[in-house]
């Protein structure tokens, strides 16, 4: 099974000075997976990351990155790519000529590193010449991705690829992504976007205070996590109420949506309750039209851990 893993982590600690990043990590990353980081701001994502990028080694524990142990000293493992905080470019440089300059740091021709193929996979071959200090955001994070793909990584490390990304650049980026991971590319990325963690990711770890609280299939978390509201509509509504209202472990909740669309019915349930009362409805003949969290899984267990925090300061 190990050989199969592209990072294997166990026990990993951090500290900076009296600040305590990272304690007692346990992370799998499976060959070709694109797992997710989450958890509030100081979580240690950041300090995570900048492990995998061999920007600095664990204080104890073992780390291997595609079944290499991470040593003492650090230094980027061979075969991993990615950034941590934003892409570091050149602004007074073209698109091209900053890949240009990255591939001649490494040692490598900018005739022949590839600098075309990925500007195109990032779609930015129409502003290859233009200066980098007037890209957005989004274009930035691009860059930063061509940048990293330039080595061919079998290990992606991206921290927040998605910031400044409008619909259309966030939908290429994730076809990017998706590809590479299909083609057995492994990659590590931590954003605040919930709905990109879920849309990308097959397993998510989260942290809060540099311990791991959750970690596995985004699916799990709705079994593992407290209860949750759901949308319903239905081809009865009163019907649906009132069968709601009867079923074990089901609540109807009077929320903002429910109270101003009356086709709108919440409930909150465990995933078990919630088949109950599916069955029921399709046992007296209601329709069942739409059913789907008022906040996603991943959503409910990040906004659980922000209110422990705070409850425990």
């Amino acid at each position: 099974m190990d050989t199969l893993l592209a990072v294997r982590a166990r026990g990993i600690a951090k500290c900076f000075g009296d600040v305590v990043a990272l304690e007692g990590v346990d992370l799998d990353v499976t060959q070709g997976q694109i797992h997710g980081l989450v958890g509030p701001n100081g979580a240690g994502k950041t300090t995570l990351l900048g492990l995998l990028l061999g920007l600095a080694v664990p204080d104890s524990g073992r780390l291997e990155i595609l079944g290499t142990p991470v040593g003492r000293t650090p230094a980027a493992p061979d075969a991993v790519a990615g950034f941590v905080d934003g892409p570091g470019l050149y602004p007074q440089l073209t698109a091209r000529q900053n890949l240009a300059a990255l591939a001649a740091l490494r040692g490598g021709d900018a005739r022949t590193a590839g600098i075309e193929e990925v500007l195109d996979q990032v779609g930015l071959t129409d502003v290859a010449e233009e200066r980098t200090r007037g890209f957005s955001l989004g274009m930035r994070q691009r860059l930063g991705l061509a940048a990293a793909l330039l080595t061919k990584p079998r290990l992606l490390v991206l921290d927040e690829p998605s910031n400044g990304l409008d619909p259309a650049g966030k939908k290429h980026v994730h076809g990017v992504l998706t590809r590479l991971a299909s083609d057995g590319t492994s990659v590590v990325l931590s954003s605040h976007r919930m709905d990109d963690l879920e849309a990308l990711c097959s397993e998510v770890t989260i942290l809060a205070t540099g311990r791991v609280v959750f970690s596995g299939p985004v699916s799990k978390l709705a079994a593992e996590n407290r209860e949750l509201d759901y949308r319903v509509r239905t081809s009865d509504q009163q019907a649906a109420r009132r069968l709601a209202a009867e079923t074990a472990g089901i609540r109807v909740v009077d929320d903002a949506a429910a109270r101003h669309d009356a086709e709108v019915l919440v409930v909150r349930a465990l995933v078990p309750a919630l088949d109950e009362l599916v069955v029921g409805l399709v046992r007296e003949g209601i329709a069942v039209r739409e059913l789907a969290p008022v906040v996603s899984p991943l959503e409910a267990a990040f906004l659980a851990l922000t209110e422990q925090q705070e409850a425990g300061r």
